[in-house]
This record gives C-alpha cells, structure tokens and sequence, in this order.
C-alpha cells in the first residue's frame, strides 16, 4: 500500500504527495483523496502534514486507509508533523510588536517546537538596523535563533531556504509582515496573492485562505497559515505559562516557595534576576501581562 504526505486538505478532499522509499516525490501530482469512513467512525481526521497510506481508486483518485504516528500535532492552526516555527515580524509597516512575538513564543514553546524568529522588511528601517539589532541580540540572549530578512533586495532567503532544508515548518506572525512576499522570494514562480498594508490600522489585509505545505526545495515544506491577529491561552494553564519563558528555568529552580507564580513571594530568584536585568525587563512585564490575562479568562470561562 503506497504512502504519502498530505500537503493540502480542501472541501473534505486531500492531496497527497508520494514518498518513495521515505523521500517526497515532489516531481510527482499530488493525488485527490477521500477519508475512509472507519478514521470518521473512530474521529480519527488526517491534517495537513500527515503521513498515511492510502489505496488508488479505478477513477485515478485515492483513498486515505490509514494515518502514520504523528511527530507533532499543532490545533492552531492544524498541522501535524512540523519540526520548525518560523515567526515573521516586521521592523515596519507594522512597526515592531514585541508583546505579540513573546505571546507566540510562549505558544511555541508549549508546543514543544523549535523556533526561528525572521526580522522582515529590514530595507524599511529608518535607523539604520540599529532597533533590529536590539531587539535581535535581546532573543539571542535568551536562547532564540534570529534571522534578519529583507523581501524587497533578497538579503537572507538563501540563508533562510537552507535552514528550512529537510524538514516541514510553519510560518506565522504578525499580520502584514509580508509572509506570502517571502514565500514568493524562496519559491520562484509560487505567486503567493498579497496585501497592502493598511497604515491606519497597521495590519495587513489576511490574505492565506487555507493551511498548505509548499515545497521550498531541498525537501523542505512550509506551511502557510492565516494570519493572527490575536492568541488567546485557553488551552494552557496558568502554571506552565513560566515554563514558557525559557530564561526563567535556572532562575525558577533557585526560589524559596515552590510553585513560585514569580509576581510577589518573597525569595523569588526571578524577580531578583528582573531587578539586576539578567531578565530582559521587557520579557517580564509581558509574562505578568499574560498572567493576568490567563487568570481572567479562565474566571469568565
């Protein structure tokens, strides 16, 4: 029975590209399947990024038989077997948003997928890069890799293909930062529709209509997924959101109480760690931001 990778899923259909011998045939047409009624029965529902074994039907089509164990399972949006997060956020037009990049982090980092942070639209920079480079060794410090892009000149798609080499990654951010703009730059002739930005709201229009993997080369696959204007924390609990802080741990593991919320206890190493700026101040206020938020929303719900 052949096997292959699901890479788009569309009015209850699915296209599936083959692998041969482990590989994705990317030179070969993707086949239009059906889900076997069995996976509904068992609320079994295959997702873009699936590998599965499916069966050719006599009218050229196919029909999904079953899924293969999953690496990863993302449920915003809804991708399986991704190994890489790629976050797009824009030096301008929309101006830097620190606050929204540290909220997906925290998804991110929940979601136990590594992470590349992209700096786009450099060529838009009125300081010469000076902000970028605050802001890009303030992530490296705490751990991030950081890459700064440009889709206007080029700068940094080819380091940015190459890293996304291999693999299947999810691009997602800010809305407007110009992800199908650099999609286009990595993938000649892909075409991608794009937005204009509206200065007056500082968003993009959302032009991704659907979550699809496309192939970049070098056996690698991005998905791309609609842009979010916003994340909510319903599905992770308030006393993990410290977790999700990667520069917390070493300090986390030091304080006096156990189950340290990090906001009041007295011999809170976090807090000292804050007040010596070992802790980027920025990074803090937003995990007391988040905290509340969380402890608001799970009141209401």
């Amino acid at each position: 029975m052949p096997e292959g990778i699901i890479i788009k899923a569309l009015s209850g259909y699915y296209y599936v590209k083959p692998l041969r011998e482990g590989l994705i045939a990317t030179e070969e047409e993707a086949v239009q399947c059906r889900g076997r009624g069995i996976l509904k029965k068992k609320g079994i529902a295959p997702l873009v990024g699936d590998r599965i074994k499916y069966v050719l039907t006599e009218n050229g089509e196919g029909m999904v038989d079953e899924l293969l164990p999953r690496e990863s399972e993302l449920i915003r949006p809804q991708v399986a077997n991704v190994k890489l997060a790629v976050l797009l956020f824009s030096v301008r037009e929309p101006d830097m948003n620190l606050n929204l990049l540290d909220k997906f982090l925290v998804h991110i980092e929940h979601s136990g997928l590594e992470t590349l942070i992209v700096l786009t639209k450099q060529d838009l920079a009125d300081d010469e890069g000076e902000a970028t480079a605050l802001v890009k060794a303030l992530y490296e410090r705490i751990g991030y890799e950081v890459m700064v892009t440009s889709s206007l000149t080029g700068s940094g798609s080819d380091e940015l293909r190459n890293r996304l080499a291999g693999m299947i990654s999810v691009f997602s951010g800010q809305s407007g930062v110009g992800k199908s703009t650099l999609l286009n730059r990595l993938v000649p002739g892909l075409e991608l529709e794009t937005g204009e930005i509206s200065l007056r709201l500082g968003r993009g229009r959302h032009t991704t209509r659907h979550v699809e993997l496309m192939d970049i080369g070098n056996g690698g696959f991005v998905a791309d997924t609609p842009g979010f204007s916003q994340l909510d924390f319903l599905e992770l609990g308030v006393e993990e959101l410290s977790t999700c802080f990667r520069e917390f741990a070493s300090y986390a593991e030091r304080c006096k109480f156990r189950g340290c919320s990090h906001l009041h206890e007295p011999g809170c190493h976090v807090i000292q760690a804050v007040n010596t700026g070992e802790i980027a101040g920025s990074r803090y206020d937003h995990y007391k931001l988040f905290y509340n938020e969380m402890k608001d929303k799970k009141r209401r719900y």
